[in-house]
């Protein structure tokens, strides 16, 4: 196991102390001192030596000494320094926070420009990632946090992260295991089908949401297929057929009919003549036109193509210059809103903090020590700072973006017009090409031979309006008759039409009967799905039940005091991971003592030290609650609030305290 332990730590203008020196020679070690004498800051420097951060985790802390009126004090360096004995070898960690200094060219002060950090091991002057990786040698900071400070683990890390590191030092049960201690689990592998537990509840949770939805919608369903069945209480559907049956026996009768009055002898003759005729008129004109034709086709199909590719060129054009129009509004607005963010960040970054807390306390009236009222000021303005600079960041980010933006839409109108200017010269060198091709378009038109003229072809079309007129004669003389057996035709169908729909009805009553025994089915079997999916998460929660037990159990055993409770029943009857540390029942977050608290920390860093196989110094804040604290693997530093020491006062115990909670 490796020990570590703090031998010396040494501040110098740290946090308001001038100059001190912890002595602990490797021992537990008691540090007595009044309310802001500066207890804490002894942890807060050894931390800070160590990771550049208090010990309340906070890296944007106070490191400068101020005087009496809250005002820093220029020129001085803050220094902390730390001798440690790690596994019998000394270690000596020095750090040095310095303000910087500047004149500039023609300037005969120099100006304060930010500060410089130097960093030494063993007196020997090294760079921070150097520093650094040195200290991550003699411990972690995510481990050293946890070896060091009894509140650690219960008030700094979430449930989440608690739990994970008593799982990974106690270890976890698996599944298998758990199913082994119960026969009531012995289906569950089956139903898990290669899953675990969470995602088989998932999928669970999921089914049962998707069974509910759609049961919900089942009567709903049913009630709207009940109410669109129509009536048929006042009908037959057997004498509907056989009306149906007897109109279109009707109707086939006076169609017949019909058609022998339209189809007289002499009008067949007549037409099967006109159609030859027509025929031969076709050919004649195809004889006289067909070479040129053809050439006029094709020039027209050329003539449309251009027009197209000219269309298309236009309509280029036309979308760019839109784009340019929309990109010069959206320009002037990003500028727009460049401008005003510029003008937002002057005012952002011309706002002063101002001192608004109270001097006085708010329960007995009396006024607040200084170094209370200084340490909100110092609280408050470094807010006031961060908030200023997160302010900042984000207004620049956003004013950067959007002059990027004007830029990009400039940039891209540019490439736009260039564009533009190629397709109007593609444009005009095709409208040329589209009226040389007009031109021979006309030209092939006007030598197409006109038919008219030509002897035979009008002799045929002669014949065929004699024939024509001897047809219409014929046609007039069964054109009453005709008429009258039409009508009685459409009557008929109207008829029928009626009878259909009437007995359409019936198809309506028995599909709308189906679906619902369909969704009536649906309902039963999705109820049983229902019932099968509520045993398989009762199985998983009767397994969650049994991991919990077996889990607390083996977890609770790693501890002498500190108990865990892992999980919580649910108003629903499930249950949800938690991590929550109790001592005799009552939990750390409500109910339990300081004392107590501070016991159980010291509880789990034994264990935790065992499980990482490391020691560190341990820091316990208020040790004066303790009447009995408990024995640690690690070196104790012990920091007692005792008013009369108005100095820090450093003992060193002749033997340790025995453990108690």
């Amino acid at each position: 196991m490796r020990r570590i332990s703090l031998l010396k730590l040494i501040l110098r203008n740290f946090k308001g102390i001038r100059d001190f020196t912890l002595e602990t020679n490797g021992t537990s070690t008691e540090v007595f001192g009044d309310n802001a004498v500066g207890k804490t800051t002894l942890f807060d420097a050894f931390t800070w030596l160590l990771f550049d951060k208090d010990s309340q985790n906070k890296k944007d802390f106070q490191i400068k000494t101020l005087d009496s009126r809250g005002n820093v004090l220029h020129g001085v360096e803050h220094e902390v320094e730390g001798v440690l004995l790690v596994d019998g070898k000394r270690i000596t960690l020095r750090k040095v926070y310095a303000e910087k200094w500047t004149k500039k060219r023609g300037s005969a002060t120099a100006e304060f420009t930010g500060h410089t950090t130097d960093y030494f091991v063993d007196g020997v002057p090294v760079k921070m990632n150097e520093y650094k990786e040195r200290v991550d040698q003699i411990v972690s900071e995510d481990v050293f946090k946890l070896l060091t400070n009894p509140t650690y683990f219960n008030e700094h890390l979430k449930w989440q992260e608690r739990r994970k590191i008593l799982l990974q030092v106690c270890g976890d049960i698996s599944d298998d295991d758990v199913i082994a201690s119960s026969r009531e689990l012995a289906k569950l592998p089956s139903i898990l089908n290669g899953r675990n537990i969470e995602d088989h509840r998932k999928v669970i949770a999921a089914r049962r949401a998707e069974i509910n939805k759609e049961l919900d919608k089942i009567p709903v369903r049913i009630d709207e297929v009940q109410r669109s069945m129509p009536d048929t209480s006042s009908l037959n559907e057997e004498s509907l057929q056989q009306n149906i049956t007897t109109l279109t026996e009707q109707i086939d009768s006076k169609e017949a009919e019909l058609f022998r009055i339209r189809s007289g002898g002499e009008i067949v003759v007549k037409e099967k003549r006109l159609r030859e005729i027509e025929g031969e008129l076709l050919e004649i004109k195809n004889q006289l036109q067909a070479g040129t034709l053809e050439k006029v086709g094709t020039k027209r199909q050329e003539v449309s193509a251009l027009k197209g590719d000219y269309d298309e060129l236009v309509r280029q054009v036309r979308d760019k210059s839109r784009t340019i129009e929309r990109n010069k509004q959206w320009i002037v607005e990003r500028q727009a809103e460049a401008d005003r963010l510029r003008q937002q960040w002057h005012e952002v970054n011309g706002e002063m903090f101002e001192r608004h807390h109270d001097t006085d306390c708010p329960t007995c009236g009396q006024a607040l020590p200084e170094e209370k009222i200084q340490a909100v000021h110092q609280k408050d303005q470094a807010d006031f700072n961060r908030r200023k600079a997160e302010r900042l960041e984000q207004i620049t980010a956003r004013g950067k973006t959007a002059a990027d933006e004007a830029k990009r839409l400039e940039q891209e109108n540019a490439l736009l017009a260039s564009e533009i200017e190629v397709l109007e010269r593609q444009v005009t060198s095709k409208e040329k090409e589209i009226q040389e091709a007009e031109f021979e378009l006309n030209e092939l038109q006007t030598g197409i031979k006109s038919v008219d003229s030509d002897p035979g072809y009008l002799q045929k079309k002669q014949e065929a309006t004699v024939i024509h007129q001897e047809i219409e004669q014929l046609r007039s003389s069964v054109q009453e008759a005709a008429a009258k057996v039409r009508d009685e035709i459409v009557d008929l169908k109207a008829k029928v039409e009626a009878l259909e729909q009437e007995k359409a009805k019936f198809a309506q009553v028995r599909a709308a009967k189906e679906r619902i025994a369909e969704l009536s089915e649906r309902e039963k079997e999705l109820a049983a799905k229902f019932e099968r999916l509520e045993q398989e998460l009762f199985l998983t929660e009767e397994f969650i039940r049994t991991k919990v037990n077996l889990l607390e159990e083996k977890i609770n055993s790693k501890f002498r005091y500190a108990r865990f409770k892992l999980f919580e029943q649910q108003i629903n009857g499930g249950l949800a991971e938690v991590c929550e540390t109790t001592f005799n029942g009552v939990p750390y977050s409500s109910g339990l003592n300081n004392a107590a608290r501070i016991n159980v920390g010291l509880d789990i860093i034994n264990t935790l030290s065992e499980h990482y196989g490391i020691t560190a110094p341990i820091f316990i804040d208020n040790a004066e609650a303790v009447t009995r604290m408990m024995e640690t693997i690690g070196q104790q530093i012990r920091l007692i609030v005792s008013e009369k020491d108005k100095q820090l006062r450093v003992e060193t115990p002749q033997s340790d305290m025995k453990e108690a909670v």
